[in-house]
């Protein structure tokens, strides 16, 4: 087996430090490639160095280490390597924590315990050696579709609850290039995907495309879940208005609507939607 590596991303340095030097102790062998302290650092750093493992702050400035393990999901090449075993550093309190274990996905927690970090250690060499004597191949896609699905849950389990807002059945739009100075309620029936787009959330529909400022996942938490599915974390597709789901040869999943020329690509997170594929 070649040497392993990490990755660490952590936004307070003394903590990283701490965690480094844990790890030259707990597992000599491990060589770190490089400590960032933001989400959008370490997405970019993993995707540079491919390392075996990640350890992710879960709070962390801009992006949260949940996120950024999505993006870097959707990013990753699983022909080069399948995706790194994924541990989280996180403050959370127990009830947290249950939610890490009923998902199997490991956590460290700050500040991290000599005798705690051995056992993800011990973990982590297992899963490692279990990867090198499987063929490339045939691991690849499982592992990463794997995690996808456990991160998938555990997003899902640390969304904050909030009381249920009354479902929206229009939208109060502003057409594109009207500078904001033009409103239309848009029903929701006219509306074929919904997507992130800098401030602004696009509304398309089969006639045009307008903006709202509502962010997307404030939105969503107001739509019917059974009427408008989250594909990506930063779109969501009218199910009615799916027409094909194809797949391509990195096995990425891409909709074509009912009224719309856009091919949109589903995150591996939301990729069970379309089991049968």
């Amino acid at each position: 087996m070649t040497q392993p590596t990490a990755l660490i991303a952590e936004d307070e340095p003394l903590l990283a430090a701490a965690l480094k030097a844990e790890l030259a102790r707990a597992w000599p062998e491990l060589r770190v490639v490089a400590a960032v302290g933001d989400g959008a650092s370490a997405v970019r750093e993993a995707l540079a160095h491919r390392p075996d493992v990640l350890f992710f702050d879960i709070r962390m400035p801009g992006q949260s280490g949940l996120d950024a393990a999505a993006e870097l999901m959707d990013a990753w090449d699983e022909a080069a390597a399948p995706f790194p075993a994924l541990v989280f550093v996180t403050a959370y309190d127990q009830y947290a924590v249950r939610a890490f274990e009923a998902q199997a996905i490991d956590y460290l927690l700050k500040p991290v315990q000599p005798a705690r970090l051995e056992k993800s250690v011990q973990k982590l060499r297992l899963t490692l050696e279990q990867r090198t004597r499987a063929a490339p191949e045939s691991i690849a896609n499982t592992v990463t579709d794997a995690t996808a699905d456990q991160l998938r849950r555990l997003l899902e389990a640390l969304r904050p609850t909030a009381p249920r807002a009354a479902l929206l059945r229009q939208l109060p739009v502003s057409p594109a290039g009207s500078g904001g100075n033009t409103i239309r309620m848009v029903p929701l029936e006219e509306v074929l995907f919904l997507q992130a787009a800098d401030k602004y959330v696009r509304v398309v529909t089969a006639s045009g495309e307008h903006l709202l400022r509502t962010p997307l996942k404030e939105l969503l938490e107001q739509l019917d879940a059974a009427e408008f599915w989250q594909i990506h974390r930063s779109t969501a597709v009218r199910a009615s208005a799916i027409d094909t789901v194809r797949r391509d040869e990195a096995g990425r999943l891409h909709l074509q609507l009912r009224g719309s020329g856009e091919r949109l690509v589903v995150s591996r997170l939301y990729a069970h939607l379309f089991k049968a594929l």
